[in-house]
């Protein structure tokens, strides 16, 4: 059987429909494609530490009592031929890191990059900094200074500011009177081109990590503890042109304010540039790594699991030949 063929029938024996169906209906799911993403990514990671010698095994979901605190990756990893087993986490990068820092505003571009200066290659620390994150917008971003020029805001801002009774003028109400009458689809159409425009010099890679504080996590907050895994992997495909994995060591990550044994829930890895010649160059804090020997060079003894608390799913997907 050809691939397609394949694909149509286990679409037919799994959602029992066609595969146009299908189609269309992933293509109306953002949610769908994200769980899908996801799948793809925990697919390729597995391969791509395999294809460097690493025996990796599939957390069970669904432990047999409670899960082990410890435990809440989804692999299990070990270097062949030897015997320390370790817990991997797979993540993705946020998807609107951009939209939400509102960096397609000059002035909030302009004070991100400089709040981040030292994860910037091209920062000069023994000049101004200030000077060469505005000459690098200058000659990389320029219509953040003449058709960017002006601050946008979102629909729901505007509708919001538009109720208030406000008597004085300011550039913020100059700006947002103009914009008011633009409808919700047009103003997302206006963000989404200073994004796409944006994209095209600069990429924000931000980590995004949400877990939840149920009983049985023992978390005081809704970001996974320290202790949880070994090592974190992020795929950074959304802002990349391809499924590239990076890794760190949670215990080299800061820590949360509120407690020192969680994450953060976000952290600004690094950034990636698009070149003239079509590559892509990536800049990555130095508690990042995109070589996995590296992270796990930073790995002892004392932090494998034991291997006898070790709950591996062994479901098997048959595919019709």
């Amino acid at each position: 059987m050809t691939i397609f063929q394949k694909l149509e029938v286990f679409v037919l024996k799994t959602f029992k429909t066609t595969l146009e169906v299908f189609l269309d209906a992933l293509r109306m799911s953002p949610n769908a494609q994200g769980y899908v993403n996801g799948s793809v990514t925990e697919l390729l990671l597995k391969q791509h530490l395999e294809g460097l010698n690493y025996e990796v095994k599939r957390i069970r979901e669904k432990w047999e009592g409670r899960k082990h605190s410890n435990h809440h990756g989804d692999f299990y990893f070990r270097k062949k031929e030897t015997n320390d087993w370790f817990v991997l986490e797979s993540k993705g990068v946020k998807s609107n890191s951009e939209k939400w820092h509102k960096l397609y505003n000059y002035e909030n571009l302009r004070k991100f990059l400089y709040s981040h200066s030292e994860k910037l290659s091209w920062i000069d620390k023994t000049k101004d900094i200030e000077d060469q994150v505005v000459d690098w917008i200058f000659t990389h971003l320029p219509k953040f200074l003449n058709e960017y020029k002006e601050s946008l805001y979102d629909y729901e801002e505007i509708q919001k500011y538009s109720k208030q009774n406000r008597t004085r003028e300011t550039d913020k109400s100059r700006i947002i009177i103009a914009l008011s009458t633009y409808s919700r689809d047009e103003i997302g159409d206006m963000i989404t081109e200073r994004l796409d425009y944006l994209a095209s010099k600069i990429r924000v890679l931000e980590t995004h990590f949400v877990s939840g504080v149920s009983g049985s996590s023992e978390r005081t907050q809704a970001t996974p503890r320290k202790d949880e895994f070994n090592v974190v992997s992020i795929d950074i495909v959304l802002r990349y042109d391809e499924h590239k994995f990076v890794f760190a060591n949670p215990n080299q990550l800061e820590s949360s304010g509120e407690n020192a044994e969680h994450l953060q829930q976000n952290y600004i890895m690094g950034f990636v540039f698009p070149q003239t010649d079509g590559k892509l160059k990536l800049d990555l804090t130095d508690e990042w790594f995109d070589n996995f020997a590296d992270v796990c060079a930073t790995l002892s003894t004392e932090n494998a699991v034991n291997e006898n608390d070790m709950q591996i799913d062994n479901r098997n997907i048959i595919a019709e030949k």
